[in-house]
């Protein structure tokens, strides 16, 4: 059914919003599979083609260079041909690299498989938040985008699980797990050419009547008349320029999002997902098959934090609980540096913190990173802005990914640790100084809490209006 021949509603369909944001959401799942696959396959990967340190890093990093390169140019596509067209593209580029990963002669072939499958992570790493952003309700909007991030850290469970079992087929295993993705990659296609365009994207092409069905189906007729009202309002006040971006307001808005994307990254989550099987392994002695059943219980406790955001997020806001989980963090990473003090190391005090560590991360800053990202710019240039912010993630993700171990072997893990730890205590302070809370706001009034003063009208003046910071 297309957006066009949807039926008038008088009143919305919630199961409608959840089954197409699901579909979306399934990206997430590729993505998380994605990144995490690594993690169990590296320690088979590093004997089989003999790799070095900086080898081991690159084909780590690989995947992330692609990712790079893919949220480079997924603002600009969707912009220009729509949510749902760059997303079909994505999951073909998933399952090309699913299949390539499985097959190489060397690691030149690796990496570039990998980098392909890059390329549509970082695409679905900003569309899929975007798009959900733009198809949902204001009172369930934070959980349904995170809904996003809970496919992510399900699909990595299912990576680390999907790891462990298929070890047992021996050194040749690991090519298995990289072609376990190609399944998902083809449903997520299939179920992509049933869920609509966004509203605000149609809204822009002025394509009203579409982007009208699409809301009725949402939220009932009389709710998508005023939504397309207050969505053509803004697209008309707005130039829909990048360089708009750089004006007073809104270039806040864009340092914020960057700083928030880039903390993310190197608060050190990654060095769990990515490397978890080898500080496992190498740091706290545990043979192969037992590192990989300590990701799986990394992989499930991730999973069981991020539900527990997804009840969260939209009651207790999003500055709460970035702040209580970069917090939490760093005391954890302050923990581990001095458990890895000890020699050797005690497994189960490690396992603890890091397991404590993953849960802070993903009941907060995993989630709430992603939906701060995916509100608080304009609707016309939205998928631009929010492109540069996702630029400036996979950049830290790859500079993080490139050098734990090398930062490791300068430093020890311990003042590693503490190096993500001092992260950490940056992120609440800017959380706490210049973030603002955007529970409950539709995304044309959050638009509104960036615009200098002077541009404000007289008549919204007199309206009580929410600081920034505050």
């Amino acid at each position: 059914m297309t957006p066009a021949t949807l039926p008038a509603l008088d009143r919305g369909s919630r199961l409608y919003v959840y089954l197409v944001s699901i579909v979306a959401a399934t990206s997430g799942l590729l993505f998380g599979f994605d990144i995490a696959v690594i993690n169990g396959a590296i320690i088979f990967l590093r004997e089989q083609f003999s790799l070095t340190e900086f080898q081991t890093e690159w084909a780590a990093s690989s995947l992330l260079v692609g990712c790079v390169a893919g949220a480079s140019i997924a603002g600009w596509l969707s912009d220009r041909h729509g949510r749902r067209k760059i997303l079909v593209l994505a999951a073909l580029l998933f399952a090309a690299s699913a299949v390539g990963a499985a097959l190489p002669r060397n690691l030149l072939d690796f990496t570039v498989a990998r980098f392909l499958g890059g390329i549509a992570v970082g695409v679905a790493s900003m569309l899929a938040p975007l798009y959900i952003a733009e198809v949902a309700p204001p009172e369930i909007r934070g959980r349904l985008v995170s809904l996003n991030q809970f496919a992510i850290v399900s699909g990595i469970l299912l990576a680390y699980f999907v790891n462990w079992r298929l070890a047992m087929l021996g050194p040749e295993g690991w090519r298995w797990m990289f072609a376990a993705a190609a399944v998902p990659s083809v449903a997520f296609f299939v179920a992509l050419f049933f869920v609509p365009e966004s509203p605000r994207w149609l809204t822009q092409q002025g394509r009203e009547d579409e982007a009208l069905a699409v809301l009725t189906r949402v939220g009932g007729a009389e709710r998508a008349r005023r939504e397309l009202v207050e969505i053509r309002q803004t697209i008309a006040e707005e130039s829909g320029t990048l360089a708009e971006l750089l004006e007073p307001g809104y270039r806040r808005a864009l340092l914020l999002a960057i700083a928030l994307a880039v903390l993310q990254q190197i608060t050190g989550i990654n060095t769990v997902l990515f490397y978890g099987s080898i500080i496992f392994k190498e740091q706290v002695g545990n043979h192969s098959e037992s590192a990989l059943g300590a990701n799986v219980m990394v992989g499930a406790i991730n999973f069981v934090a991020t539900i527990g955001a997804l009840w969260a997020i939209d009651r207790l806001g999003r500055r709460p609980l970035l702040m209580l989980s970069a917090g939490l963090m760093g005391l954890c990473e302050i923990a581990l540096a001095g458990a890895f003090l000890i020699q050797p190391p005690p497994g189960a005090l490690v396992l603890g913190l890091i397991l404590l560590c993953v849960a802070s991360f993903a009941v907060g800053l995993g989630p709430g990173v992603w939906v701060v990202l995916a509100e608080i710019f304009p609707t016309r240039i939205r998928g631009r802005a929010m492109s540069l912010a996702t630029i400036a993630l996979w950049v830290a993700c790859v500079a993080l990914t490139m050098t734990f171990l090398s930062l490791v072997s300068a430093i020890t893990i311990s003042g590693a640790f503490l190096v993500y730890a001092s992260m950490c205590a940056l992120t609440g302070v800017l959380v706490w100084r210049f973030t603002p809370e955007t529970k409950g706001r539709t995304l044309e009034e959050i638009e509104h809490l960036w615009r200098p003063r002077e541009a404000v009208s007289a008549g919204e003046r007199a309206q009580p209006r929410y600081r920034i910071g505050e």
